[in-house]
């Protein structure tokens, strides 16, 4: 280890797209590598291989109805994962297990303490059901995470936090009655934007009631909004005292995206990765995993995801 960032980069996580023509298109992966590097960020940080993920970790979250589904269209790459939204194509099964292998290596690295945290950019498709895909997102692998999380490493408090501009309806829905899921989501509000869903009033059901923090934010929240917001997500995180940090730091929320109204600028994802760094570091050792989400406008992209990883930087000491 040459330092206490991780960034994953490469062809398997890239071929995550649906065509030119579709929001989710080729050129995320290569806007955010082209940034990083014309930063110099690429020099403060180990560049690491995407890791191809297995069945046995779909299975952790997903059903084996689902994931044989998901096979069976894989091999023709014709027709829809769902109700439209979400194209098949050709090995789009082997192409999506590469996405969660890569999250949960992401994973493996800060917990074994190669690597304070990670980012992974093709990552964060946290629509995606136990038994379904949905809004662009095959595997859910932040899910699958927060299931290997416990099941391998013993972590039972997990906060999983969510600045894209869409509501993690397949985390909230997935843990909906888990409290020792923290679920601290800022997105527009669901009146106005897929997928409807994360009403302040959802919480969390049975004993997790008052475990899940949904902040539906107005059209065109600009940082100031924002700002005020993230203080109420930053007491609910510390009062959750979390074991391991999930952040799921979609740019669809930066001002300019084509299938959003948010007016975000870059600095509230910088914000947001510094405070949880600094929050990180007073809970739960500094373990933080970064992945990417939505951005549907290349520019955003390139420097939405490129501040969160220079915040990763500069917040973060050598062990």
């Amino acid at each position: 280890m040459n330092h206490s960032v991780c960034v994953y980069l490469g062809e398997e996580l890239a071929k995550y797209n649906f065509g030119e023509s579709h929001p989710f298109g080729p050129q995320r992966h290569a806007v955010f590598a082209d940034e990083l590097n014309k930063q110099g960020l690429n020099s403060h940080v180990d560049l690491l291989a995407p890791v191809a993920g297995t069945e046995q970790q779909l299975l952790s979250f997903h059903t084996q109805e689902y994931i044989t589904r998901v096979k069976g269209i894989s091999a023709t790459g014709v027709g829809f994962l769902d109700g439209g939204d979400t194209p098949a194509f050709p090995g789009v099964y082997e192409i999506g297990l590469g996405v969660v292998g890569t999250t949960l290596d992401a994973v493996k690295q800060v917990m074994s303490g190669n690597y304070k945290r990670a980012f992974t950019p093709i990552s964060g498709l946290h629509h995606a059901r136990r038994g379904s895909a949905a809004g662009f997102c095959v595997f859910n692998d932040c899910g699958i995470a927060i299931e290997i999380l416990r099941r391998e490493y013993g972590i039972q408090k997990v906060a999983y936090v969510d600045i894209d501009a869409h509501h993690g309806d397949g985390i909230f829905y997935s843990f909906e009655d888990d409290p020792d899921l923290c679920f601290i989501d800022l997105h527009e509000d669901g009146r106005f934007l897929y997928p409807g869903t994360g009403a302040t009033d959802e919480t969390g059901m049975g004993v997790a009631k008052g475990t899940k923090l949904n902040i539906p934010m107005p059209m065109y929240a600009d940082d100031e909004i924002f700002l005020k917001a993230w203080q109420h997500a930053e007491d609910f995180l510390r009062q959750a005292q979390p074991e391991f940090i999930l952040f799921q730091c979609g740019a669809d929320s930066i001002k300019g995206d084509p299938i959003t109204h948010m007016q975000y600028s870059e600095q509230a994802h910088a914000h947001a990765a510094k405070r949880l760094c600094e929050l990180a570091d007073e809970l739960c050792d500094g373990r933080v995993v970064a992945m990417g989400g939505g951005g549907y406008n290349l520019e955003n992209i390139a420097r939405g995801w490129t501040v969160v990883v220079e915040n990763f930087i500069n917040n973060t000491k050598l062990a």
